[in-house]
């Protein structure tokens, strides 16, 4: 039986080693001394746990703490104003607490780098002043609490360190983040443990890991889409993987180029909320698929989590009603601009706070649809729209008093109406991640076209795979954009931090 901490005393802590601040002009070993760090104290906190598990007295608490990357400049010396990442704007002391850096090892490479080059400065790796939750030194896989059962009679709570929610928000990406006299100031828009909270939550809604996660993702409100991808990628698969090295489903069953089957069983997956499917490619360029379901709530709730990956652009594949006589089932809609009365995010982005349109990513889908359906300039606008979408957090809007919402979105000038779309462009803008819309009209409620299955089921035969192609075909444009022209100034405040 375990020794129970007495409640009277502060415990004892028992921690690693004191780790010496080490200064780097190299951001590769920058990374492989945040790595080593970070694996020494996970393994810390993980052996500390399985001893106790096995039966060893508990006699004190068990911290570690995260790894933290700082760099210090002096000058208020321009840099190049093309850039919207990779600089600070002001003399000052700069930190981030880090997690997982085998995981971000690309991503911090390149921040990390740019820093360097831009400042002529070094950085320095030591540890933070952030404990590591126990349930966090596990990884998403983790289960800690079924683990425990081993020595109940001790709160888990009194042997280690918990996630707290307290210090976990999303003030520095909201803008709203104002440090202490002589704190240092935010290097990147997430902490250590809110980005180990998202890791977390998408294993949870995903069912499958962080690791598979491409740095392009599309997201769709229907699962008929989610087929059509599967079946484009294991055909791909099946054909050597025209530069794709393997799809990853659910459960992370994986298949690898040049295999036309899984390595396990795909059959004993339960499927989670919102379903992931991964078509990879080195360097996290592939593509990641997310069946979000309906409604703002999930739109908000996924991309939240997604965002803390720092993917390179995420669009919106999806139904909407048409609101235009002029439209007809099957046409498209690119959005231009959004109508926000999905309410979801009103307390972290205000809705009088305009999103704007991305250049890059328009021109992306718009030559995307080009491509595929074959219609160009004027032409194009037979089968395709670009204007304002609107985004309601009401399904059946349509038994509303039509003088409520029909008369502001004519007042809009909206064109389309949806559950998701400006939910998501509103929360890549809330987090500086490229964002852009691609919807197609599946019933027209002001018309008397409504979605109904026997009016519904040659349109989703007929259109669901052209779009899927037209998403897939824009992806591929902005991926051949190098990052730093696709990530936009637009998205960047008065006061940003230096990570993308």
């Amino acid at each position: 039986m375990s020794k129970r901490i007495s409640p009277l005393s502060p415990p004892e802590i028992t921690s690693p080693p004191p780790y010496e601040p080490q200064s780097f002009d190299d951001p590769v070993q920058a990374v492989d001394a945040l790595t080593a760090l970070y694996d020494r104290n996970t393994a810390f906190l993980i052996e500390s746990f399985s001893r106790l598990a096995r039966g060893a007295p508990a006699t004190s608490r068990f911290r570690a703490y995260y790894p933290q990357v700082s760099i210090e400049t002096t000058s208020f010396g321009h840099v190049d104003s093309r850039l919207s990442y990779g600089h600070v704007t002001a003399p000052g002391v700069y930190t981030t607490t880090v997690t997982r850096p085998q995981l971000f090892r690309h991503y911090l490479k390149q921040q990390l780098g740019l820093l360097m080059r831009n400042h002529n400065v070094s950085v320095v790796v030591s540890e933070s002043a952030t404990p590591i939750p126990l349930h966090f030194a596990f990884g998403e896989e983790g289960h800690v609490e079924a683990s425990a059962a081993a020595f109940v009679d001790v709160p888990l709570r009194d042997l280690f360190d918990a996630p707290d929610l307290n210090t976990t928000d999303d003030e520095i990406a909201n803008g709203e983040f104002e440090p202490a006299p002589g704190e240092p100031l935010p290097l990147a828009p997430f902490t250590a443990q809110r980005i180990d909270y998202s890791l977390a939550r998408l294993a949870h809604y995903t069912a499958t890991s962080a690791t598979h996660f491409q740095n392009f993702v599309l997201f769709t409100n229907y699962q008929f889409y989610m087929d059509e991808f599967c079946a484009w990628a294991r055909e791909l698969m099946a054909r050597g993987g025209d530069g794709y090295t393997a799809f990853v489903e659910p459960g992370n069953i994986i298949t690898h180029a040049g295999s036309s089957r899984p390595e396990t069983d795909a059959q004993s997956v339960r499927m989670p909320q919102m379903p992931a499917y991964h078509l990879k490619k080195k360097g996290h360029a592939g593509i990641t698929m997310i069946n979000i379901g309906v409604g703002p709530s999930n739109a908000k709730t996924i991309t939240d989590h997604v965002a803390v990956l720092r993917p390179h652009a995420w669009l919106m594949l999806g139904h909407c009603a048409g609101l235009r006589n002029s439209q007809r089932l099957g046409d498209y809609v690119l959005a231009h601009a959004y109508m926000r009365e999905d309410h979801v995010l009103d307390d972290d982005l205000p809705v009088w706070v305009p999103i704007p349109a991305l250049a890059e990513v328009q021109v992306a889908l718009e030559a995307a649809v080009e491509e595929v359906t074959g219609y160009e300039g004027f032409e194009l606008k037979r089968i395709m729209r670009t204007g304002t979408v609107g985004t309601i957090d009401n399904r059946n809007w349509e038994l509303r008093d039509q003088r409520g919402p029909v008369k502001r979105l004519s007042q809009a000038r909206a064109i389309a109406l949806d559950m998701e779309s400006a939910t998501i462009a509103a929360n890549g803008f809330r987090f500086r991640v490229p964002y852009g819309t691609l919807l197609c009209v599946s019933d027209k409620p002001l018309h008397g076209e409504l979605k109904l299955p026997g009016m519904a089921t040659a349109f989703y035969r007929t259109q669901v795979n052209q779009h899927l192609k037209i998403g897939i075909r824009a992806i591929q444009k902005l991926a051949a954009m190098p990052p730093e022209a696709l990530h936009s100034r637009k998205l960047r405040s008065f006061f940003e931090t230096a990570f993308q």
